[in-house]
């Protein structure tokens, strides 16, 4: 075993946990008098990591830009690879702030300036579903072969734990984090590992045999810390959580990067991800032919043709719509698709249809709601989509935004509202419902593209 695993009683770990260096004298000049906010960070999705067009994206790095934007501050990032190495930065003085999904701890909160919170998450002790019966108690965790990130809120809830059960013992490994970690879990590699409820709810989507055994507490806070001696900005980091632009960050960041993962489908995800390595491949130059013509992402095209056919070219429904995009005759004919089971003419049509829809909303609609509003109307037709945004307009609410469309277009099977349209009754729930998907889809889609 390396000599940087730990693998010991977790009572000797309690008279260890208080040894580590927690000096800060935050040596660095204040972003206050520099303009210039450095941030650890850890390379992850519910932190900050490279996105499609190799720019950098996550919740973390959402909500810093905002924050650091709203006082006229430049960021200079420090990315790292696990929550250790984030703890160090901030406690050697390298970072005014971490904004790395940490759960907010007393012991952390001692050594560190608590920052602002944006959310909740429950420690979850995740194995192999395949490995049942899977621990479902504290008392069931002895014996369980049990690794965790290191410097983690995992290690100290584990510590507690270890007082009523004196045989548990688990791996603290600085050096990997918590996805990696889950990913071991997935392929074999380790029994079991805990992780916040946020990160397994997106790493379930890649490995859908892991499974969540237990909860290990109760929701605890995640949020932001500043250095030892940066007081001042750790508390304009929650002044401006309290303010209207910081609710408004935090509401678009929940609504970019969680609000489209739906309650996990163990039977969609493993079909997903089986697809993705017999299926797909045999279509993939025709997503990227369509990709190039129409100028939509391939992944987007190849998400929304899995929700239409799961990749299946002689799909029909009983309503005759055909192909691995499943249009109808009058569509297909208006696109110039002559075989509808042809699956280079299907997805071809799919993309020059959506690219359609697209086109025709007004160009001002920021993106992704421009997308997203295409997709309503591919799903629904054109006109549903313009009832439903006139209807918003009636309600008071934003025709541009998707996040008050969603709420907007199941008003279209409503009987309070639907006579109100000029195109009357229209199952208005399916699009919110199609779009959803698709996102979830597409994140899996293309982080398979990128591997």
């Amino acid at each position: 075993m390396p000599p940087f695993l730990l693998m010991i009683p977790v009572g000797v770990l309690l008279l260890l946990s208080g040894c580590a260096d927690d000096t800060s004298d935050a040596a660095f000049a204040s972003p206050f008098d520099t303009q210039q906010l450095v941030v650890a960070t850890r390379n992850g999705p519910t932190a900050r990591y490279l996105g499609r067009d190799q720019s950098a994206t996550g919740p973390e790095h959402d909500l810093v830009m905002a924050f650091a934007d709203s006082r006229g501050w430049v960021v200079d990032w420090q990315v790292h690879e696990s929550t250790a190495e984030v703890i160090e930065a901030l406690a050697t003085g390298r970072a005014h702030l971490a904004a790395a999904g940490l759960t907010h701890l007393p012991a952390r909160s001692e050594r560190f300036e608590p920052g602002l919170v944006h959310g909740e998450v429950v420690q979850q002790v995740v194995c192999h579903r395949d490995d049942r019966p899977l621990p479902d108690t504290i008392e069931g965790l002895a014996g369980v072969d049990l690794q965790v990130t290191g410097d983690s809120s995992y290690v100290a809830r584990l510590e507690e734990l270890a007082r009523t059960v004196p045989d548990l013992t688990f791996v603290a490994d600085p050096s990997r984090s918590s996805e990696v970690l889950l990913t071991q879990v997935a392929t074999g590699e380790v029994g079991c590992t805990v992780a916040d409820s946020s990160i397994v709810r997106m790493v379930r989507r890649y490995w859908p045999h892991l499974e969540v055994a237990m909860n290990l507490d109760q929701n605890e806070p995640v949020g932001w810390y500043a250095a030892a001696g940066h007081t001042e900005v750790a508390k304009a980091t929650r002044r401006w959580r309290e303010s209207e632009a910081g609710e408004a960050a935090v509401a678009a960041m929940r609504e970019r990067y969680y609000s489209h993962i739906e309650e996990f489908d163990f039977v969609d995800m493993r079909a997903l991800n089986r697809r993705l390595d017999d299926r797909l491949p045999h279509y993939l130059d025709e997503f990227r032919q369509a990709s190039e013509e129409t100028g939509l992402p391939v992944d987007l095209l190849a998400a929304m043709a899995y929700q239409e056919s799961h990749w299946d070219p002689q799909a029909t429904s009983p309503t005759g719509v055909r192909g691995i995009m499943m249009l109808t005759r009058p569509t297909a004919e208006s696109l110039g698709v002559e075989d509808r089971l042809d699956p280079r003419e299907s997805i071809l049509g799919g993309a020059r249809y959506l690219a359609d829809r697209h086109a025709r909303l007004p160009e001002d609609i920021p993106e992704p709601d421009r997308t997203y509003l295409a997709l309503a109307s591919y799903n629904l037709g054109r006109a549903h989509v313009l009832d439903a945004r006139r209807l918003a307009r009636d309600l008071g609410l934003d025709p541009d935004s998707w996040v008050d469309m969603r709420e907007v277009l199941p008003l279209k099977a409503d009987k309070r509202y639907y006579p109100q349209t000029k195109y009357g009754y229209a199952r208005g729930y399916e699009p919110v419902h199609y779009v959803r998907r698709i996102r979830n889809y597409r994140d899996v889609i293309d982080q398979a593209l990128a591997d």
